[in-house]
């Protein structure tokens, strides 16, 4: 049996510590008893992107926001859809999650914090939804384990109403907002809509295999359309 090497630790700010793992070939990032990302289930993370991408196929050169980093499963897979005129704004919170993609985990990044399409922000993505230039055509948002505030308390207010006024003004008429969770929340689906979205709720699989089949746990992601 092979046995998991620590590799790294973290403090998320105002929230609790992150421990990086590896277990042969294979990454995983814990917080507490709970596996948050691995490396062998990138499915629902890459499907957040590839499914973002195919609810705004109209926009040319889109501009998109995501928060935060992980493990770039997300990140991946948007470079790969948004074409050369494309651009994607990576808001990170934590200084250590990025030092683990061009340390341990260079060869799972594969450069894509490199990307000339790349900016990387060093901040919360509430503030980065604040603070943006222009509105942007989708943003993604796999903060933590849904819409729960499990890694760190201050991740709730995004997920507030008032938070997701801000996203709201964010986005580029049509725009999408796509929010990763671990499990469903109707009490979520319905704040959604009483903001003013139109809210489309998929169960999507954490894991594909070789066949292009979706294995392991089930996750879901919220579309909600400006």
């Amino acid at each position: 049996m092979i046995a998991r090497e620590l590799l790294g630790t973290a403090r998320v700010p105002g929230g609790e510590e992150l421990r990086l793992f590896a277990h042969g070939r294979d990454f995983m990032i814990v917080l507490g008893h709970n596996e948050l990302m691995s490396t062998r289930m990138r499915g629902s993370e890459e499907a957040l992107a590839t499914m973002t991408l195919e609810r705004i196929q109209g926009v040319r050169a889109p501009r998109l926001l995501i928060g935060g980093y992980g493990m770039g499963f997300t990140l991946r897979a948007a470079l790969a859809g948004i074409g050369p005129q494309g651009h994607v704004t990576v808001a990170e919170l934590v200084p250590e999650i990025i030092e683990w993609a061009r340390g341990p985990m260079a060869e799972v990044a594969a450069g894509c914090l490199d990307d000339p399409r790349v900016t990387l922000r060093m901040d919360d993505v509430a503030d980065a939804m604040l603070l943006a230039p222009e509105p942007f055509d989708a943003i993604l948002l796999d903060v933590d384990n849904g819409p729960d505030g499990l890694v760190r308390a201050e991740n709730n207010r995004i997920y507030s109403k008032s938070g997701l006024h801000n996203a709201r003004r964010a986005l580029a008429p049509g725009g999408v907002l796509a929010i990763w969770s671990a499990a469903p929340d109707p009490k979520f689906t319905r704040r959604l809509e009483d903001v003013g979205f139109e809210v489309e709720q998929v169960e999507v699989r954490a894991r594909i295999d070789k066949n292009g089949k979706g294995k392991g746990p089930r996750h879901v992601i919220w579309f909600a359309r400006v």
